[in-house]
């Protein structure tokens, strides 16, 4: 396993976390705790989880384990989770706000069986909590000794930097990472959430790093999947995803681009498409989400593959989304070749 820091703080982690949204749901709990001894033995730290995550199971899972362990594997875990969605059904369970936030902690808290969460997500936007609001609750818990460091998940560029730049001017403890969806198949943040994140020192976090299991190769033109899937538990609801990002050519050109560099190489696709995640500017570290622990074996595995640097041009060129018109391309206005003219 290699090490990399959470943005600018000086916190380590793994370049690859166990996320756990598969806990309680796709994954019972004898395969979790497999999965979890698996990603210890491997040199794996960031066990990251969220109030929500199987109706509050993932994190109850998480804490049984924890509690089962010794004083050095707690230790070695850098524990991450999230609030911000609804876990009951009170008009109050839900948003960024004071009351719910810390209710939502104190009660990850305990589920986890811990005094302190290393790093504390504010799992999405919320339009109706002033973010000063929000943002004091997190001082104030870094204060109580509840929380370590801050992170914020789902958040745009502009959203980002709203939050650096109101715990700046306020003194308050400012966010040292982003989790956000990222993947060969959905490069947009990097057309302002990435240059965000790496102008303020936050450290990205990729969900869905395959793409939804499209990145592993296990999607076929022209062969709807059946029954139930990572598309989806309703095998309806996955039939419907499939149609629509089966038409998108882009789709397949991805597809066949990660499948000829992985048969090159002779590993899995999997293996290559983490690869890339890893390779990624300010990528602290990339979040696996298996059900078996089979697929997290395979998924471990991508840290020791090196693209090339043609390798890397093949898979760049065909997944690029696109960004050819103003501001994000075009003439004078390519964010990623940007020319520094005059000295300035």
């Amino acid at each position: 396993m290699r090490y990399r820091t959470l943005g600018r703080s000086g916190c380590s982690v793994s370049s690859l976390a166990l996320g756990t949204m598969t806990f309680g749901r796709e994954t019972d709990e004898p395969g979790s705790v497999e999965q979890l001894d698996r990603f210890i033995e491997a040199g794996g730290t960031l066990v990251d989880t969220a109030d929500v995550y199987a109706g509050t199971g993932s994190e109850s899972i998480i804490g049984r384990w924890l509690a089962a362990k010794d004083a050095a594997v707690r230790d070695q875990v850098v524990l991450a989770t999230k609030g911000r969605f609804p876990t009951a059904g009170g008009p109050n369970d839900l948003g960024t706000s004071r009351r719910h936030l810390s209710t939502a902690l104190d009660a990850s808290l305990r589920r986890l069986g811990v005094d302190t969460i290393d790093l504390y997500q504010v799992h999405g936007w919320d339009p109706l909590t002033p973010l000063e609001e929000t943002l004091r609750f997190v001082d104030d818990a870094v204060s109580a000794g509840k929380v370590r460091y801050f992170g914020l998940s789902n958040f745009t560029g502009w959203q980002v930097q709203k939050a650096v730049d109101v715990a700046d001017r306020r003194g308050w403890t400012p966010p040292v990472t982003l989790q956000p969806q990222y993947n060969l198949l959905a490069r947009e943040i990097e057309w302002e959430i990435v240059p965000a994140c790496e102008s303020e020192g936050l450290g990205l976090l990729p969900w869905s790093p395959l793409g939804g299991g499209w990145l592993t190769g296990k999607y076929r033109r022209d062969e709807q999947p059946t029954g139930a899937t990572r598309l989806g538990e309703n095998p309806d609801r996955g039939v419907e995803a499939y149609s629509r990002r089966s038409a998108i050519e882009r789709t397949w050109d991805v597809v066949e681009a990660v499948r000829a560099v992985a048969k090159g190489q002779g590993v899995s696709m999997a293996q290559v498409a983490l690869a890339w995640l890893l390779s990624r500017p300010v990528v602290s570290s990339v979040i696996l989400g298996a059900r078996t622990t089979e697929q997290l074996a395979d998924n471990i595995a991508s840290i020791d593959v090196t693209l090339a640097e043609d390798e890397l041009r093949l898979l760049d060129e065909a997944s690029d989304p696109g960004a050819s018109d103003y501001p994000y391309g075009g003439p004078g206005n390519d964010q990623r070749s940007r020319r520094i003219d005059g000295g300035r």
